[in-house]
């Protein structure tokens, strides 16, 4: 079935949607994206994802083309019209097209606005939350603003492909001898009866299954802590994990080599995973 996507106003199919070659995300990697998973046909955790959109557009001037109601809209729109029960809806939006320059052209230049789906049938029971996942750690060497969710995804994607050579499943970025985060997700470990997370700066995203797995952490007496930590601190750890969009929570059994903890995923990270995704599930759109 040929998928049907959202560009600027229009639902057409995959295959006959364009965009400008002079568009600035694509000269200038001047856009910004979110995605939002769907579960059940609902979307999970959209309101968060919308007001982190336009965090971001703040952050870098940028316009605002769409409204959330209308956002919503398209997002239902897109899941009904693809048969979408689980998946994920992935939205850009770029500052528009000029005539390449550095410097940003006129706030009446139209944005570019483009949403599409991807099926991901049995997204919440992936076989990876049962074994858990290895990482390699790389140092990071992203541009400083990280809590902007922008399109520059190179450096990441080159995280994935190194812990791909390295037979593992991702990277952790290290800045500084502690780590900042996965290649696209927030990382942490467990220490005790404590989970250990970065603090929210322009270090890291301030990822939205973040915020809501540490509500629910706290709402189930466990005890945060947002701080730095080593590599060498989370090999020994007793659990480890990783958060987004995409993967809810996964654990994280090998760093480095080393096994984490017993080498199994652990209590923590499991019941996290089920608390998220029941209580998503309740609230989902």
């Amino acid at each position: 079935m040929t998928r049907t996507v959202y560009v600027n106003g229009q639902y057409l199919p995959e295959n006959e949607a364009t965009i400008s070659i002079f568009d600035r995300g694509f000269l200038f990697a001047d856009g910004v994206y979110e995605v939002t998973s769907v579960l059940g046909g609902k979307l999970i955790d959209f309101d968060g994802h919308a007001v982190r959109l336009e965090r971001s557009l703040n952050e870098l001037d940028m316009g605002h083309p769409i409204t959330k109601e209308d956002l919503l809209e398209v997002h239902r729109e897109l899941v009904r019209v693809n048969e979408i029960e689980d998946g994920l809806v992935y939205l850009q939006v770029t500052r528009g097209a000029a005539d390449r320059d550095f410097a940003y052209p006129g706030s009446d230049t139209p944005q570019t606005i483009v949403l599409f789906t991807q099926a991901k049938p049995g997204l919440a029971d992936s076989p990876a939350a049962k074994t858990g996942i290895k990482v390699i750690s790389i140092e990071d060497q992203r541009w400083g603003r990280r809590d902007i969710k922008t399109v520059q995804l190179l450096y990441p994607s080159m995280g994935k492909m190194a812990a791909k050579a390295a037979g593992c499943d991702d990277a952790w970025m290290v800045e500084d001898g502690a780590v900042t985060e996965g290649t696209s997700n927030n990382a942490y470990i467990v220490k005790g009866n404590t989970i250990i997370t970065r603090q929210l700066s322009n270090d890291i995203l301030h990822g939205i299954t973040r915020a809501a797995v540490l509500r629910f952490a706290k709402e189930a007496q466990m005890k945060v802590e947002e701080r730095p930590f080593t590599i060498e601190e989370a090999q020994g750890a007793d659990e480890a994990f990783v958060t987004s969009a995409s993967t809810f929570v996964m654990p994280v059994v090998e760093i480095d080599g080393a096994s984490v903890g017993t080498g199994e995923p652990g209590s923590v990270a499991k019941r996290l995973r089920e608390i998220y995704l029941e209580e998503s599930l309740k609230t989902a759109v």
